[in-house]
C-alpha cells in the first residue's frame, strides 16, 4: 500500500504558503500563479493538489473555527466553576488559538469575507454561535451576580473585538508568550465586567 503522508505534507506545505500570501497580500491579490511559484511549482502541477484557492481559505477559516469551538468547549466543561471563571478560561483559550498561527488567525478574521456561497453562510452561522457561547456565559454570570453590565451582546463583541486585534501585533518572539499574553488581557478585559 502506498503511503498518503508526502500527499498530506504536500498539502500542509501549500496551505501554510498559501495562507502566509493570503495574510501579505491579501486573499483576492493573491493568484495561483503567484502560490505556484512561491512553492517552486508549475501553476499546472498545482492544480493536481488542490482545485482552488478558495479551497485552502475554506480549510483555514473551518479549521480555525473548529478549533475555536474546542478549546471554548474544554474552557467550560466543568460547570462546577463559577461563570466568572468560566468566562476567563473561555476568553484564554480564545488567546491561545489566536496565537498559534498567526497567519492563520489573520486569515480567518479578515479574508473569510471571500468565502462564496454556501460556504460563507455556513461560516456566519458558526460565528454567530461562538458569540452565543460567550454572550449566554455573560448573561449566566449576570443573572447569578457574579458579572455587571447592561447589554451582554454589547459586552461580549467588545470582549472578542479587542482579542481579535491580536495577530496584528503578536509576535512569536516577542517577550511575552501566550499563556501570560491570555491571562493579561483576561485580566484586563474581565475588570470592567466582574462585579466587586
Amino acid at each position: 500500500m502506498i503511503s498518503s503522508a508526502p500527499t498530506r505534507s504536500r498539502k500542509a506545505q501549500i496551505d501554510r504558503t498559501a495562507t502566509a500570501l493570503f495574510r501579505t497580500r491579501g486573499y483576492a491579490a493573491t493568484s495561483m500563479r503567484e502560490l505556484a511559484t512561491a512553492l517552486g511549482l508549475e501553476a499546472g502541477s498545482l492544480y493536481s493538489h488542490i482545485k482552488s484557492k478558495e479551497e485552502i481559505l475554506h480549510r483555514v477559516c473551518f479549521g480555525l473555527a473548529a478549533d475555536f469551538f474546542l478549546a471554548f468547549d474544554q474552557a467550560i466543561s466543568d460547570s462546577s466553576i463559577p461563570v466568572a471563571i468560566q468566562l476567563r478560561q473561555a476568553l484564554e483559550a480564545h488567546v491561545r488559538v489566536l496565537t498559534r498561527d498567526g497567519a492563520a488567525s489573520a486569515v480567518f478574521l479578515h479574508e473569510w469575507r471571500h468565502l462564496s456561497e454556501p460556504g460563507r453562510a455556513e461560516f456566519l452561522v458558526l460565528r454567530d454561535r461562538y458569540e452565543a457561547g460567550f454572550r449566554t456565559l455573560i448573561t449566566q454570570g449576570v443573572t447569578e451576580g457574579q458579572l455587571h453590565t447592561p447589554d451582554a451582546a454589547f459586552a461580549t463583541l467588545t470582549l472578542l473585538a479587542s482579542l481579535n486585534w491580536l495577530p496584528s501585533w503578536y509576535r512569536p518572539e516577542g517577550k511575552l508568550g501566550p499563556d501570560e499574553i491570555a491571562h493579561r488581557l483576561a485580566e484586563q478585559l474581565l475588570g470592567g465586567l466582574l462585579k466587586s
